[in-house]
């Protein structure tokens, strides 16, 4: 079964990567750290469900059974998905193609594991996505929202980002460990990612890991970082909560990175028959939004962009998505996707009944995957209660107009100073959010699109600031269309 995997496989890959598997794993032997008992090393590689994962995994196969080829004896294969609210079930049906292409499925030298949160299991492609973690990313994605507008950087990626570090860390702590973790980012590419979460912990105050520590310091520096941006987007006062977000940093001192980058053709038009004919991969209409082919996040983050521009500025819910579509659109080119999917993407949102199904799709899918409404997605885009509820008339003033009159009754709520039952249920419906988080998104900060730079601190700001998927533009507020700077961001 094996030699038939790689006759296959080496049929399917791009030409240029045939011998370049050669030469893999002969870099790859001597990164081993015994080289005697080949069995006796772990080698880990993160599979997101994406298109450009979904590559790596198949050259990382094809190097695990060349190996076994020269030598007679391989490396125990660790492939690891992190689970989250916006992967959908189609996602998990690329990863078992995927699976069963590369003959992954019942191999003793493969161990196929699925990370939710802390707990890691077998993977399973009918497990069900588990109720606390719907409720973990649901309450992010809520309150990173609320204090950002429903910036689309913000409201999903920020946590995401933290939640996927955390998982490398638990991923290769699991069991025995792992020796090396495989990666498709070149050395230069780690060097600046390291340097860049230094400079951000730095600039949050805090004294980075010391670099000797290699992947375990930039965990640890990642974990402070997470302590204090949750902290930021939670509270003071959800000390637990804060706490069980942190970065796990467990793992050995000595682990390191292994990279294929300068083995492999990483622009998905080279591969492309390896992904759609041999590994099975389905661009879903779900799974598949603009430069994401594993998450279903970039449309909601289009439609929270549609709903801003519609309600709070007072415009069209179409500008808006077409603001988002401009910018996701120029990021699918720069990211080098084939333009054909470009196309595909662009497609969805060019006429009026397009925008119109996708914000049902869109709609549909933050119910589905989040358990929010249009009416709790509306009041996000407001802001209405962070930093001292500053938005918080103008949100009623546009939405709840029946609430202006007790709008100083429910800023003595959110204060804490008063109590009304009647008006804290009314708040909780309007936001997903339990009064607790309201007070807790009155007293913290409110991140601002529009505040010169510099002029707000935290760590939100700074990874806002340091943010490349972004771009300002110029936009209307209000029915006469007064010119504002603005900001649109997201994957």
């Amino acid at each position: 079964m094996r030699a038939t995997v790689l006759e296959n496989l080496r049929g399917a890959l791009p030409e240029q990567d045939v011998p370049a598997i050669e030469e893999c794993v002969t870099e790859l032997h001597e990164a081993l750290p015994d080289k005697e008992d080949l069995s006796r090393n772990t080698v880990m590689v993160a599979y997101g469900g994406g298109k450009d994962s979904a590559y790596a995994v198949a050259f990382v196969r094809a190097v695990h059974l060349a190996l076994a080829e020269r030598h007679g004896a391989t490396f125990n294969l660790r492939v690891v998905t992190m689970r989250h609210g916006g992967m959908p079930y189609q996602v998990m049906l690329n990863i078992d193609r995927t699976y069963q292409a590369l003959g992954l499925y019942g191999d003793p030298d493969v161990e196929l594991l699925l990370i939710e949160r802390d707990r890691v299991v077998p993977f399973d492609r009918d497990r069900s996505m588990p109720h606390r973690l719907i409720a973990f990313n649901r309450t992010d994605m809520l309150m990173s929202g609320h204090r950002s507008y429903g910036d689309g950087r913000a409201t999903f990626c920020n946590a995401c980002n933290l939640n996927v570090a955390s998982s490398f860390g638990v991923a290769a702590r699991h069991g025995a460990g792992v020796d090396l973790i495989i990666t498709g980012d070149s050395p230069q590419e780690q060097r600046d990612y390291a340097v860049w979460i230094r400079q951000l912990s730095r600039g949050a105050g805090q004294k980075p890991a010391d670099s000797k520590k290699r992947f375990q310091g930039t965990l640890e520096t990642l974990d402070g970082l997470a302590q204090a941006y949750f902290q930021e987007i939670h509270g003071l006062g959800n000390t637990e909560r804060v706490k069980e977000r942190g970065v796990t940093s467990d793992v050995p001192t000595a682990l390191e990175f292994f990279s294929i980058y300068d083995y492999t053709s990483y622009a998905s038009g080279a591969h492309w028959r390896l992904l759609t004919d041999f590994l099975g991969f389905v661009f879903d209409e779900i799974a598949f939004n603009f430069t994401e082919s594993d998450c279903a996040n970039p449309a909601l983050m289009a439609h929270l962009r549609g709903l801003r521009t519609e309600r709070a500025y007072r415009r069209s819910y179409r500008e808006g998505i077409a603001q988002y579509v401009d910018f996701a659109l120029e990021l699918m080119r720069k990211k080098h996707f084939p333009e054909h999917l470009v196309e595909e993407i662009a497609a969805r949102y060019r006429t009026g009944e397009g925008v119109e199904r996708m914000r049902e799709a869109a709609t549909r899918y933050g119910e589905d995957a989040f358990g929010v409404d249009t009416e709790q997605l509306v009041c996000m885009v407001y802001s209405p209660f962070a930093g001292h509820a500053e938005n918080l008339h103008d949100y009623l003033a546009g939405e709840c107009p029946d609430l202006l009159p007790e709008e100083g009754r429910i800023r003595a709520l959110l204060a804490g100073t008063e109590t009304h039952d009647w008006l804290a249920a009314r708040l909780e419906r309007l936001s997903g959010l339990s009064l607790t988080d309201l007070r807790a998104l009155h007293d913290g900060p409110l991140w601002s699109p529009f505040a010169d730079r510099g002029t707000q601190t935290g760590v939100l700001p700074l990874v806002m600031d340091s943010d490349p998927h972004k771009k300002i533009i110029n936009a209307r507020r209000g029915p006469d269309g007064d010119k504002i700077l603005d900001r649109v961001a997201g994957r």
